[in-house]
């Protein structure tokens, strides 16, 4: 094996490494040889860097392979799931599982934790009361069967290696790397016993990939490899230019995502990109013909109730309350301060820092500056003003959740930063799905 140094040192100063160079790193990663620090090091080298082709397909295999893979062999649904690069207020997974599931799909959603600015929908989940994100494989796999859908995170066997890199990549500032996103990504999906992928890849202030060329670039590398390795994908390229709902934090989205399901507040671009996104994954499964047809059936499923209902029973199936969509407001914690923040001046929306308010999120504690921190599900802002909104000196920019008197001033000043109001009215922005890739 290489010396770990020598590979960061090769990687550093911009040469090829060795595929089985590769996957001797991961495997002593894992086994402890290789620390912490090296596997930084060998990310930021990376970064600036980048990866071959052959590179990034050594790294996504050694990942896939440091533990289990699924098999849904037995099960008499298509299996199917959705990744989403990381977004703010992207709590798309909560309401595209089951929608997908009602429409007779199987989706084992294996999900993550917060990643920088963005919010994680394992955190969102662990809001809900006794809700396990890391049930045994058989009350997983019996979820899958008899709910339709199971959002849960990653087993200590599924891609183990990535789960360890991917904490590294959350502190160390190296996110946004395409042939670590895409390793880390596929190797998961690979792991799952996929028939088909959908990814979501977002474009805009608050997304990794903040210019559409290079979100772009990240969704045709992703849709190569991925069908290069004998999985289906097609990606969708989002909007990301300010929080994708009105709310941005853990419990504050779920109970977002349950008044969506349950038609009582539908945020219009998140509604877009949900049914989008279901519409992709129906057509990989071959239960609908053509994007519109499984548009039309996801619609369906939102509006009859049947998908809060999944919701409900999957919530139940994995330790959560039975009654929680009836009764959330009972279960969801609750921050202690709960303000709004006004405008100053008034004006139109011009512009959102959308990733400025992921950072205010991290700021009350609703994120992680270290892989060991813990999240305060109750933090997080909601009625978040949109591009476009004409607002009045005192109206509401947001309201935000705190933990305490000077949580909430701080993150007050960073939200009030990342809105920029114009004497001029403002368009809305544009379509929420900017292109489909695939």
């Amino acid at each position: 094996m290489i010396l770990p140094q020598e590979l960061i040192r090769q990687k550093r100063d911009g040469g090829a490494l060795d595929p089985e160079a590769i996957k001797a790193f991961i495997a002593g990663f894992e086994d402890e040889r290789v620390t912490e620090g090296q596997v930084a090091a060998f990310a930021m080298a990376v970064f600036f860097r980048g990866m071959t082709s052959a590179e990034t397909v050594a790294l996504t295999e050694a990942m896939r392979d440091s533990g289990d893979t699924l098999d849904w062999s037995g099960l008499d649904r298509p299996v199917v799931d959705k990744h989403s690069t990381g977004g703010v207020g992207d709590n798309v997974s909560l309401m595209l599982a089951p929608i997908v599931a009602v429409c007779g799909a199987a989706v084992p959603m294996i999900s993550g934790r917060g990643l920088g600015h963005t919010g994680g929908t394992l955190d969102k989940m662990e809001a809900i009361p006794g809700y396990s994100v890391t049930p045994d494989n058989e009350t997983f796999r019996r979820t899958v069967r008899d709910v339709g859908c199971a959002i849960i995170g990653q087993t200590g066997r599924l891609a183990p290696a990535d789960k360890r890199f991917y904490a590294v990549r959350d502190v160390t500032a190296t996110v946004e790397s395409i042939p670590l996103i895409t390793a880390s990504i596929l190797s998961k999906k690979l792991a799952a016993g996929l028939q088909g992928l959908v990814l979501d890849v977002k474009s805009g202030s608050g997304a990794f990939m903040a210019k559409e060329e290079d979100a772009r670039a990240l969704a045709e590398g992703l849709v190569a490899v991925a069908n290069g390795a004998g999985l289906a994908t097609t990606a969708l390229l989002t909007r990301m230019d300010e929080a994708l709902a009105s709310a941005a934090g853990n419990a504050v989205e779920v109970e977002n995502a349950v008044r969506f399901l349950t038609g009582d507040h539908h945020d219009g671009a998140l509604e877009a990109v949900t049914l989008a996104l279901a519409a992709e994954m129906l057509v990989l499964a071959r239960l609908a013909e053509t994007p519109d047809a499984g548009r039309a059936m996801a619609a369906k499923a939102l509006a009859d109730g049947q998908a809060a209902e999944v919701f409900g029973r999957m919530v139940k199936a994995l330790g959560g309350p039975g009654d929680f969509v009836e009764r959330m407001g009972a279960y969801l914690p609750k921050a202690p301060v709960v303000r709004e923040v006004t405008a100053e001046s008034a004006g139109h929306v011009a512009a959102v820092d959308a990733r400025a308010l992921g950072l205010a999120v991290v700021e009350l504690g609703g994120g992680r500056t270290r892989p060991q921190d813990e999240i305060d599900h109750a933090v997080g802002l909601t009625g978040l003003a949109r591009i476009g909104s004409q607002l009045e000196a005192g109206d509401r920019l947001g309201t935000i959740h705190a933990r305490s008197e000077d949580a909430f001033a701080r993150a007050a000043a960073m939200l009030r930063a990342a809105y920029r109001l114009s004497d001029e009215a403002v368009a809305a922005p544009g379509p929420a799905v900017i292109a489909r890739v695939g």
